[in-house]
């Protein structure tokens, strides 16, 4: 993992690497049975090198203390590892450019489960899905498990959703314990 942070932060395949003040390869646990994938660093990561420190990273942390669960159990990363100017939506040549980086974070780790934070890393696995259709709703792809849930951000717009993502991140125990299953019974060719 920490080659491939190395590269990200050498990286200059797109105009972002001009705004950046720091790289944000992802933190935590390159080992996690559950990896979290958000859009891109805002201003606060973008200074720390760290991703979701910001506000939206209080209430992710607050969905992971829900479940029991710590940013040193599992990975978190972004589509795009600097930020976009002014907090913009990452373009999609941006996208595609870091999708080597994060392609192998993904190889690397090789979780059970991905949860996708919004529509962004949702579009990553299913292009032509609706997110807000998805959400809640894990689906496979290839061999990965994703669970598609709304970013946490979300709820710092509008404060409704939280009761949604608290339900969401309530199902993740489940689906852990389902693919675990899953897994151990294709391993004796039961499925």
């Amino acid at each position: 993992m920490e080659l491939i942070s190395h590269y990200i932060s050498n990286c200059t395949n797109c105009s972002l690497h001009k705004y950046r003040t720091k790289t944000v390869p992802g933190q935590g646990n390159p080992n996690a049975d559950i990896l979290l994938i958000g859009e891109a660093p805002g201003a606060k990561e973008d200074l720390a090198g760290s991703p979701f420190i910001g506000r939206a990273g209080k209430v992710l942390d607050e969905l992971l203390n829900h479940i029991n669960l710590s940013r040193e159990d599992i990975f978190i990363t972004n589509m795009v590892k600097c930020r976009p100017p002014k907090n913009r939506d990452p373009f999609k040549s941006e996208i595609l450019q870091c999708n080597t980086f994060l392609d192998q974070q993904i190889a690397y780790i090789n979780p059970k489960l991905i949860i996708t934070l919004g529509k962004f890393a949702f579009k990553k696995f299913f292009p032509i899905q609706s997110m807000s259709d998805n959400r809640g709703a894990p689906q496979k792809w290839n061999d990965l498990m994703i669970f598609p849930v709304y970013h946490p951000a979300a709820a710092l717009y509008n404060p409704n959703l939280k009761t949604k993502m608290l339900s969401d991140f309530e199902q993740i125990q489940n689906i852990l314990n389902e693919v675990v299953l899953h897994n151990k019974l294709k391993q004796i060719n039961l499925l």
